[in-house]
């Protein structure tokens, strides 16, 4: 446990920069409905139209008109592409930095098994993405009372649980790419983020590459699909969890094999 609440003590300020940013541009996105509301069936008439480009982001299959539909697209890529460069940032980093700002040689000496300090780790990068998510969703829940919105929970709730669990995904594929690194990788890991939501939106825009929604988490935040399903793609989900699993078992092991002092 002291390592774990030692790694939450250096995070905090990067933990509450990142959350006080995703729920301020949630709680402005959510608070700018209103004004927007009674232009949106236009809107939303005008992106069906715009082929490729509606489809890369669903918006073909979603009413602008409704507060879900909104939601789903201005708000969900904020908390998609915020969520997963905050996870990539603290899984890239947690392991590596100990190389990276010599502190290695000093953790290593304290009595404990070189397993228990990668659980440890790993198990702070968590609690920073759940306690990121608490908050985001009580703000964001905040800002949709206040503007007297009353919509459909379970679709709503499914999309916070996809994205709190496309972070976790994230995290740990970038906990495993960590073990392997030296010098840290910061532009790595949000380099992934990226390149993993762009893989998406290019599995939305052809046929094609369809078989690149089993390599990106971003396949199953899609809010169209979970709003008109009022469910998570299983089998996108089911393949996002076989990475993570990878991502911390590639992350224990290497670690507890890699020479430190060389």
């Amino acid at each position: 446990m002291t390592l774990i609440k030692h790694e939450l003590k250096q995070g905090w300020m990067t933990l509450i920069v990142w959350t006080m940013v995703i729920s301020f541009m949630l709680a402005l996105c959510v608070l700018v409905y209103p004004e927007m509301e009674t232009q949106m069936g236009d809107v939303s008439s005008m992106f069906a139209e715009m082929g490729g480009f509606s489809a890369a982001f669903g918006m073909d299959r979603l009413n602008f008109g409704e507060f879900m539909g909104f939601f789903g697209v201005e708000c969900g890529n904020i908390l998609g592409l915020g969520g997963a460069f905050f996870a990539a940032l603290l899984g890239v980093s947690v392991l590596a930095k100990e190389e990276k700002e010599q502190t290695a040689e000093f953790l290593l000496t304290h009595p404990v098994s070189r397993r228990e300090i990668v659980g440890q780790k790993l198990a702070a990068v968590l609690i920073q993405i759940f306690l990121m998510n608490v908050i985001v969703i009580t703000v964001t829940s905040a800002s949709i009372w206040g503007i007297g919105e009353s919509p459909d929970m379970r679709p709503l709730i499914l999309l916070f649980l996809a994205y709190f669990i496309l972070q976790v995904e994230v995290a740990c594929v970038c906990f495993g790419m960590s073990a392997f690194l030296s010098q840290g990788g910061v532009g790595i890991g949000l380099g992934m983020a990226a390149l993993l939501y762009f893989l998406n939106i290019i599995a939305n825009l052809t046929d094609g590459a369809k078989f690149l929604k089993y390599v990106t988490p971003f396949s199953y935040t899609e809010s169209a699909d979970i709003i008109a399903d009022r469910c998570l793609e299983v089998k996108y989900l089911a393949v996002g969890m076989v990475f993570t699993v990878i991502g911390v078992g590639m992350g224990f092991w290497r670690y507890c094999k890699k020479d430190i002092f060389s």
